[in-house]
């Protein structure tokens, strides 16, 4: 490994700039900026490729020191504190920001379970709602989510940072063509007995804890604004929605609320 210094915003430094602000210039990269204790453990845990650490070499924690050391790179850098800091999304800055590749979006590289339950959100639209659905995803035991659509970028560090680490730890697979999705779903019906795909929607359709969800399922959660696109419906084997007070003045769930709703009652019936 060898470490490159950095005293001015040169060309190395705005490359990490546009990692971390421009989504075209990071698929062109392939590379992602990381910053944050939790989502660097986790990815190193879970065996993302660490390019390149980032930090100042006058302000560094035992473990920062553990994590250079024990991880290999390629190349790490050592910037200032102000250049550090002004790169940092963070009010007081980082100690340690990772430079890590992508993975490739492959259905079949997932690993599912017996008894499998995955999630699909269709064009999402808000950053911190992705964040969320990754967490929760992760949270409840799913087994993958899929990312239908123009949506925003999972990639982009506000969705890393709402993720809470669970980023790194909960398979996320974008499909933008929906043949593709449907042909994946199946091959889910013909792999696995009872297999349903179960949609939501605002609207007063069946009350989730009236349909059976211990069955292997894809949940199929819509846009924040535009809901579930008609294809995806057309598609599904039961719509299915919360019910919610009569006297409310809300007429709908933040999506990412909802779906955590709607995946605890999966594993509500499950265990059971």
């Amino acid at each position: 490994m060898t470490e490159k210094h950095i005293y001015t915003k040169n060309s190395t430094y705005q490359k990490f700039e546009v990692l971390k602000t421009n989504r075209n210039k990071r698929y062109r990269y392939n590379e992602f900026l990381v910053e944050g204790v939790r989502s660097l453990k986790e990815a190193v845990n879970n065996h993302w490729k660490i390019k390149n650490f980032l930090y100042n070499k006058d302000s560094l924690s035992d473990w920062a020191k553990d994590m250079i050391h024990s991880v290999k790179t390629k190349e790490n850098y050592c910037l200032t504190e102000e250049l550090l800091r002004e790169l940092s999304g963070k009010t007081d800055g980082s100690e340690l920001m990772a430079v890590i590749e992508m993975r490739e979006d492959r259905l079949e590289n997932v690993e599912l379970s017996e008894n499998p339950f995955i999630v699909l959100f269709d064009r999402p639209s808000n950053k911190g709602n992705l964040g969320t659905m990754i967490r929760s995803c992760d949270a409840l035991g799913a087994d993958m989510l899929i990312i239908t659509g123009h949506s925003v970028d999972i990639y982009d560090p506000d969705v890393v940072v709402s993720a809470m680490g669970s980023f790194f730890n909960m398979p996320v697979v974008r499909i933008a063509d929906n043949n593709l999705l449907f042909a994946f779903i199946d091959k889910m019906k013909k792999q696995y007995i009872g297999f349903q795909t179960v949609g939501t929607t605002a609207h007063k359709e069946n009350p989730v804890y009236n349909v059976n969800l211990k069955t292997p399922l894809m949940l199929m959660m819509g846009n924040e604004t535009m809901g579930l696109n008609k294809a995806f419906k057309e598609y599904c084997d039961v719509l299915c929605t919360i019910p919610m007070s009569p006297y409310s003045y809300a007429t709908s769930f933040n999506v990412s609320c909802a779906a955590s709703v709607l995946m605890y009652e999966i594993v509500r019936q499950r265990v059971l």
